[in-house]
């Protein structure tokens, strides 16, 4: 596609260069540019891309989409745009030929839910055979792909990328997990959503590198339902937000709720422990006249909530309550409450609770199973998002019977230091005891070799990440696979 028809449909202040290179590829990454490559220039929160032109311009680049001028060569041709994020949706939409338009979108926010509900969502509709795909936290699915993304929402030009890939692939649907950073950061950008569902709201995601303030934070969700045209807006009724994120909201809506004998789509006769399986809960759903018995393999109340929705989400897409409820037990998440039994009588839990909210969640419905100790293994992110540490080490001193302290993702931080910080909570008013261990894998080993029968270890905060972030590197880690090796060698003892 050559450059001027490329840019044809999008604003820009000044086009300097000639239209007549050929752009054969769309990227925001100097390392990624080559010879054909639009290159563009985006200011982000410790990185602005302006700086970074020369080196693309070396890499062969010879088209830019920037906000300033460019120090370049003569012959390279630099387009001029009031927001260079807006740009790179749009320039992104246009080189892969619109493929939203070719998808029934489904977008999912809140601050916890969107992963499990996405991706239950994904599971019911390809079960019930509508080829689907998805995007979010556990990355990117489809027909018999999978990869793994940097943010839960790509930016723009690899979301679009995605979905050609999807719709050359005879995929049908996408299931989307939409983060505030990407809505207020215009990731979505030209996409119309058939469906949007919103799950709950809780403070999170402030200060540092994210939004400036809570208001920030919720108004940049709240903008998911009334700016990207969706048909159907599907929420939670029981959240406190509820009210103020749908206001004003010109779709159709769908409520749904535990506990709102009005709400258009019910859960009753919630059962704590489900009867199907230990970690298990089981519930009714009402859709007027309608009811159906469903479970689902994760605990507690909240998991009702992820699979009310997603039968509304299904509903909504032409797959019955009756369907939904029959194909729901089948689905399991990565990371999402996933259970680990490879020590008799002791249950461990994988799951990526990772701040306030999350962890008390996650506590509190395992609490629910009566376990003889409930063990909380966690750690806090290095270098951002500090103020989660005392929310975390609070919540996890007065919920469980054993903490141990260890490392998440530290970067470049000291992890003593984080560790450090946690622990203040237990030096109050807690009889909650705990230990500190610095190296993850080693506080996985302890965890494995001290687990009695009854007892439920949570593994919190790493859920489905496959590494860890120390030093600004990636390091391969799992922690299904440290579980495995060592109750293998505590078994051969």
């Amino acid at each position: 596609m050559l450059l001027s028809d490329l840019i044809s449909k999008i604003e820009y202040k000044s086009f300097k260069g000639s239209g007549e290179i050929e752009i054969t590829s769309v990227s925001r990454d100097s390392r990624q540019a080559t010879w054909g490559s639009l290159f563009v220039c985006i200011r982000g929160s410790a990185i602005d891309g302006h700086d970074f032109a020369r080196s693309a311009y070396a890499s062969g680049a010879r088209a830019f989409l920037a906000e300033e001028e460019l120090d370049l060569p003569d012959d390279a041709s630099v387009v001029i745009v009031p927001d260079t994020r807006i740009g790179l949706a749009e320039v992104s939409a246009e080189f892969y030929s619109h493929p939203e338009k070719e998808l029934k979108i489904v977008g999912i926010t809140g601050t916890k839910g969107k992963t499990t509900t996405a991706l239950t969502v994904y599971g019911v509709l390809n079960a019930a055979g509508i080829s689907t795909g998805y995007i979010g936290s556990n990355g990117v699915r489809f027909a018999s792909y999978s990869f793994t993304t940097a943010n839960t929402t790509p930016e723009s030009c690899e979301l679009y990328k995605y979905m050609r890939q999807m719709v050359s692939r005879g995929v049908k649907c996408l299931v989307m997990e939409v983060s505030s950073q990407a809505i207020y950061m215009n990731r979505i950008r030209g996409i119309e959503f058939d469906v949007c569902a919103f799950t709950n709201l809780y403070l999170d995601h402030v200060g540092g590198v994210e939004h400036p303030t809570f208001e920030h934070y919720r108004d940049s969700k709240r903008r998911l339902f009334h700016e990207f045209g969706a048909k159907t807006v599907i929420y939670n009724a029981d959240d406190a937000h509820a009210e103020y994120m749908m206001d004003g909201v010109k779709s159709e809506l769908i409520s749904c709720s535990c506990e709102k004998a009005d709400a258009d789509m019910r859960a009753t006769n919630v059962l704590v422990p489900g009867k199907d399986s230990a970690l298990c809960v089981s519930f009714d759903i009402e859709n007027g006249k309608d009811r159906a018995h469903a479970s689902v393999k994760m605990p507690g109340r909240f998991s009702v909530y992820n699979a009310l929705l997603t039968a509304a989400i299904c509903r909504s897409l032409g797959i019955s309550i009756f369907k939904s409820a029959k194909l729901l037990p089948a689905v399991s998440i990565d990371g999402r409450f996933e259970v680990i039994d490879v020590i008799p009588g002791a249950t461990f839990v994988i799951d990526y609770a990772h701040n306030g909210a999350s962890l008390e969640a996650a506590l509190t419905a395992l609490r629910e199973y009566k376990p003889k100790r409930l063990i909380c293994l966690f750690g806090s992110v290095g270098g951002r998002t500090f103020g989660r540490r005392h929310e975390l080490g609070e919540v996890a001193s007065a919920l469980a019977d054993l903490c141990i302290l260890t490392a998440d993702n530290p970067d470049s931080e000291p992890v003593e230091n984080i560790i450090d910080e946690i622990a203040e909570c237990f030096n109050k008013d807690t009889s909650c005891p705990f230990v500190k261990i610095n190296d993850r894998r080693d506080a996985i080993r302890y965890a494995v070799k001290n687990a009695r029968a009854g007892d439920i270890v949570l593994l919190a905060g790493k859920g489905h990440e496959n590494y860890q972030l120390i030093g600004g590197k990636k390091l391969p880690f799992s922690e299904r696979a440290i579980i495995l090796e060592a109750a293998e060698e505590l078994l051969e003892v």
